[in-house]
């Protein structure tokens, strides 16, 4: 079906708990514009949207971006983080159902308690997006922090299972989801997979691969970027550098911390004049650092999916990630990358293969260039995106047709 056709164009709101610069970040501005391309008007509602701190994309036209609630807090003296984002979207999600006309769809992610309230608009169909089961990524390391996210993820999983459709980022999070979710497994609830996408036209093929170790990822602990300085320095190559670059915040204290702490790392392992570090860069920047990089080094373990590797194939890299979580669905072991356990030894191992035999990166890069343009654009992406929506929508209309004498 022609979206572009009057009878398939709809009107699609798009809820986000804070429009900044990430992953989950990314894939709502990735599907903001794919959907606009395909004919549809497309409005993104969230909490927070720093116009010098976002994607620029936000910034274009392409589609509407409305601020509800940015004077509600992130947290309360650094704690509450989960209660004041729950607070946050209830307060957009109000506003866009009392201040705006009908969404024919409402995709929202992160946060489902946006999910029933939504659905009061009986004609909104409301699809969402788990990047990932936030009950799994909270602390639960003390009977007050177990008291306190019990009701939250009980929320979780009841709102969730509201939703007209849910989507999820792999097949390893599709899984995870369905051991996680156990009663809406058990009610047949089950997710279908749709993979972030790259735009792989911002990518143009790189003029050198100088002996520089890239490393892009937001400074939290979970990230694991401590594991490439410690591989870096077992490299013990006085020609090779790293760069480590990626999204900060200077409102999250982790974020202040954890750069303070790999500095710190660096510095003790001896090779501190060897790394620099780029925090926030813009587009523009992080497309230079891939083009003049080696390899891009990816070291969260069991990442859900992990939008880096993607942009660092398309931009003709290779990437060293490790075994386990989304990559292993992304990265093709010893064709577009290395898949190594999450050691300094095994990373470095993979790193010295670069060093020894530059001209592998190139090989590797190209084969990785044509496995990303072929299974990870953002048109593939988008066109995903827009049949889910379509089925789902023509569905319930097949259902809601009165039925003939």
């Amino acid at each position: 079906m022609d979206a572009k056709n009057n009878d398939s164009k709809m009107n699609i709101a798009i809820i986000h708990p804070d429009l900044g610069i990430g992953g989950a970040e990314r894939l709502i501005v990735d599907a903001a514009v794919e959907l606009a391309s395909h004919g549809h008007d497309v409005h993104i509602f969230t909490s927070h949207h720093d116009r010098t701190r976002c994607f620029e994309e936000t910034l274009a036209g392409t589609f509407e971006v409305t601020v509800y609630g940015s004077f509600l807090p992130r947290h309360i003296f650094y704690r509450f983080h989960a209660v004041c984002a729950y607070l946050r979207c209830i307060f957009v999600a109000l506003c866009v159902l009392f201040k705006w006309q009908t969404f024919d769809v409402v995709i929202t992610d992160q946060v489902s308690v946006v999910v029933p309230i939504m659905k009061l608009k009986k004609s909104t169909k409301v699809v969402f997006y788990c990047h990932f089961p936030d009950l799994l990524l909270a602390k639960h390391t003390t009977l007050l922090r177990r008291i306190y996210r019990m009701p939250i993820n009980f929320l979780e999983q009841l709102t969730t299972g509201m939703a007209d459709l849910i989507l999820v980022n792999s097949k390893f999070t599709a899984s995870t989801f369905a051991a996680t979710f156990k009663r809406l497994d058990a009610l047949g609830i089950k997710p279908a997979v749709l993979y972030p996408a790259v735009n792989v036209d911002q990518f143009s093929e790189p003029n050198a691969y100088k002996l520089n170790f890239l490393s892009i990822n937001r400074f939290e602990r979970k990230k694991n970027m401590d594991l490439v300085i410690s591989a870096f320095a077992m490299l013990g190559s006085p020609d090779a550098t790293l760069t480590i670059a990626g999204g900060f915040d200077k409102r999250l204290k982790e974020n202040v911390d954890y750069l303070e702490q790999l500095k710190f790392l660096a510095d003790i392992k001896g090779v501190s004049n060897q790394v620099k570090f780029i925090t926030s860069c813009s587009t523009s920047e992080r497309n230079a650092l891939l083009s003049d990089c080696l390899c891009v080094m990816y070291t969260p373990k069991d990442e859900h999916f992990g939008i880096v590797p993607l942009e660092a194939m398309a931009a003709y890299k290779p990437v060293i990630a490790c075994n386990s979580g989304g990559p292993v669905e992304t990265v093709k072991d010893g064709e577009t990358g290395f898949l190594c356990d999450p050691t300094p030894q095994s990373f470095s191992s993979a790193m010295a293969k670069f060093l020894k035999d530059p001209s592998l990166a190139e090989r590797m890069g190209a084969n990785a260039r044509t496995h990303v343009a072929t299974r990870f654009s953002t048109k593939t992406f988008g066109n995903q995106l827009n049949q889910y929506i379509m089925d789902l929508v023509a569905e319930t209309k097949l259902h809601e047709r009165p039925k003939s004498d």
